[in-house]
């Protein structure tokens, strides 16, 4: 039996901060919106548990400060003054080198006296303004862009572990124009990375967006679930545990979604519709409104990644844990990506006399360490963070895994962006908004979902609005 379409202006199709943050913006323009999401909880990925007296985040730990749109959206959603910058000790970030944390410069004069890169390197740095940038049709992955400009160390000591900690993935397949797009638009413009951050600067600082390398991190009092949590409470319409199981779209132009709730079938229907899920989610969504479409969906690849929190008693962990935390390039040939300093980044994440430790493993790297049973899991962390930072007797890991964790910006991304927005063309009315384009970052699904909430507005402003 087909259950009577519930009516809006625009169904949001996932509850991760781009869908909330899209649907958000589209209601506040007077848009009747609904959001559909299979999931219990607002967030998708994003989520922020409590154990005994800890709390520990189930993905991204903290974001970046890039604009001053995400402040003026906290303040809308009463979220401002639960804000938390990360401490000032984080400013220290450290990669492995030989075994051993090295904490990496930061500022010109702690770069030419830091152990984290040779003598060979430093003076390799100086080659970088006289090299000519790659034609502007070129496609790079990040490796190759780098060891062209900066040379290997730089690649393999900042570069390899820098792009594991962002995408989880493998610096030689990912692509700089879909990844790094501003870094490929300093060589592009400038000639030279050096020249184009000197000269970038004075742009960023009249349109006061800043630069990832220069921004603030930040959660908030109550975690990173602090933020998909205020946008669903301002939600008119938010409708979770609801999973989506095809798309139509009707002779009118306006889209029916078909769902089920605890087995129980549902149906809404409106004239525009965002699609806020992973690639891979999106593509048996859409599967029975255009085969192709759905393929060129599934062509984007994901990695795998296990988040481990890991609480120890203070007096049992040897190094200081002064700092963000560290990242471990690929050369080391160590079982982890990194870890976190969680309780040295913000208060609140231990409790007095205890430390929090947020370990990543998986991805391109090692996917296979993503899928190990959890007991294996724990012990292979235990070792690392053992060898390591001194620690000792763990009092309790707490593992969440993600097999689709981080969409892959590898070579040739942009032309399967271009392939999905060609068999998109074909149905006015359906959008994109997720981290498999525009940026990976909770800020970059902050802006994207913003964005897209105008963008819909514009297409809906000149139809009737539903009943």
């Amino acid at each position: 039996m087909n259950a009577t379409p519930s009516l809006f202006d625009v169904i949001v199709v996932g509850a991760g901060v781009s869908g909330l943050m899209a649907a958000y913006e589209a209601q506040k323009r007077g848009l009747a919106v609904g959001v559909l999401d299979a999931g219990e909880t607002p967030g998708g990925v994003i989520g922020t548990r409590q154990r005994d007296g800890f709390a520990y985040e189930t993905g991204a730990n903290s974001t970046l400060d890039t604009s001053p749109l995400l402040n003026e959206i906290f303040a809308e959603l009463r979220i401002l003054d639960a804000r938390r910058d990360a401490s000032a000790v984080a400013s220290t970030r450290f990669i492995v080198r030989q075994g051993q944390l090295v904490a990496l410069p930061t500022s010109p004069g702690a770069f030419f006296t830091t152990s984290a890169f040779t003598l060979g390197a430093k003076l390799r740095l100086f080659r970088e303004p006289f090299i000519a940038p790659s034609p502007p049709q070129a496609e790079e992955s990040i490796a190759a862009f780098v060891r062209r400009r900066l040379g290997n160390e730089f690649l393999d000591y900042a570069i390899d572990p820098f792009v594991s900690g962002i995408y989880a993935g493998d610096p030689e397949q990912i692509s700089v124009p879909a990844a790094f797009p501003r870094l490929f638009a300093l060589e592009q413009k400038y000639g030279s990375l050096i020249r184009g951050q000197i000269m970038g600067a004075r742009e960023r600082r009249k349109s006061a967006e800043k630069a990832k390398n220069a921004a603030k991190s930040f959660s908030f009092a109550g975690g990173m679930r602090d933020l998909p949590a205020a946008l669903a409470g301002k939600l008119s319409h938010y409708h979770p545990g609801v999973r989506v199981t095809t798309i139509a779209r009707h002779v009118d132009g306006s889209y029916e979604v078909q769902a089920l709730r605890a087995g129980a079938p549902l149906a809404y229907r409106a004239r525009a519709l965002v699609i806020a899920t992973p690639a891979y989610a999106a593509a048996r969504f859409v599967e029975n409104l255009s085969s192709p479409l759905a393929r060129a969906l599934e062509a984007i690849e994901y990695a795998p990644v296990a988040v481990i929190a890991s609480a120890y008693r203070r007096q049992d962990v040897r190094h200081d844990l002064a700092g963000f935390g560290f990242l471990v390039p690929r050369k080391e040939r160590r079982r982890i990506l990194g870890t976190l300093f969680s309780s040295s980044m913000f208060d609140g994440r231990a409790p007095a006399g205890h430390v929090l430790l947020t370990t990543f493993a998986g991805g391109r790297r090692n996917p296979e360490m993503a899928a190990l049973e959890d007991g294996a899991l724990a012990a292979a962390v235990g070792d690392e963070l053992g060898a390591l930072l001194g620690a000792q007797q763990p009092l309790w890991h707490e593992i969440v895994r993600w097999t689709h964790a981080i969409p892959q910006y590898t070579l040739g991304h942009l032309e399967r962006i271009a392939a999905i927005d060609r068999a998109a063309a074909a149905f006015p009315g359906l959008h994109w908004c997720s981290n498999w384009r525009g940026g990976v970052s909770v800020s970059d699904c902050v802006k994207n979902g913003h964005a897209m909430g105008g963008t819909v507005h514009a297409y809906l402003a000149p139809v009737a609005r539903a009943a």
